[in-house]
C-alpha cells in the first residue's frame, strides 16, 4: 500500500469520495500540515494499491471533486493540495498535476506539498458519510460528488458501497 495526502474541500466530503473507490484500503480524515505551510488544513490520507488504482486516477478524481480553480475565502481551512511523502512521489504528482491542469478552463491552484504531520479527526466525525448518508449535509454536498464519480469514473468506483446507499448517476 502507498499513501498520499489530499486536501481541497471539507474532509467529510473528501473522505466519502475516496472511500468509495476500488483499490483504496483506508482513508484517514483530519488535518494535514506541510513543510511549506505549517498551519493545518482539512485533508485526508488515502492508502491505496497502485496495482488497482493509479496516482493519476486519484489526482484526477481529487481535482474533479473539489474547487481546484477557486481561490475562495476559506482556502486556509480548505487548502487545495496534494501532500507527498517522498521525492519521487512529489515529482510524479507535480508532473501529473501539470498534465491534468490543461483539462480545466481556469488555472488549477492545487499545490504539491511535502507532508509534515497529521491530526486525525475524532471518532464521532470519522466515516461521516457512511455512518449516516441521510444527513442534510451528506445529501447536499456529498451525494453530488458521488454521482460525479459514478458518471465519470464508474470503473474505479466500488459500486457495491454506493448501490447500498441508493446513489445513482
Amino acid at each position: 500500500m502507498i499513501q498520499i495526502g489530499l486536501g481541497g474541500g471539507c474532509h467529510w466530503c473528501t473522505e466519502a469520495v475516496f472511500q468509495s473507490l476500488k483499490g483504496v484500503s483506508r482513508v484517514e480524515q483530519g488535518w494535514i500540515s506541510a513543510r511549506e505551510a505549517t498551519d493545518y488544513a482539512e485533508a485526508v490520507i488515502v492508502h491505496f494499491d497502485p496495482g488497482i488504482i493509479t496516482l493519476d486516477a486519484l489526482l484526477e478524481i481529487h481535482l474533479r471533486t473539489h474547487s481546484c480553480t477557486s481561490e475562495h475565502f476559506l482556502r486556509s481551512k480548505y487548502r487545495s493540495a496534494v501532500y507527498t511523502y517522498t521525492g519521487p512521489q512529489r515529482q510524479e504528482a507535480e508532473a501529473l498535476l501539470f498534465d491534468l491542469s490543461h483539462e480545466f478552463e481556469k488555472p488549477v491552484i492545487t499545490r504539491v506539498m511535502s507532508y509534515s504531520s497529521f491530526k486525525e479527526n475524532t471518532e464521532e466525525f470519522r466515516q461521516y458519510y457512511y455512518k449516516d448518508p441521510e444527513k442534510p449535509f451528506c445529501k447536499t454536498y456529498i451525494d453530488p460528488k458521488l454521482r460525479l464519480l459514478l458518471k465519470k469514473f464508474n470503473k474505479l468506483v466500488d459500486t457495491r458501497k454506493l448501490s447500498s446507499l441508493h446513489i445513482k448517476n
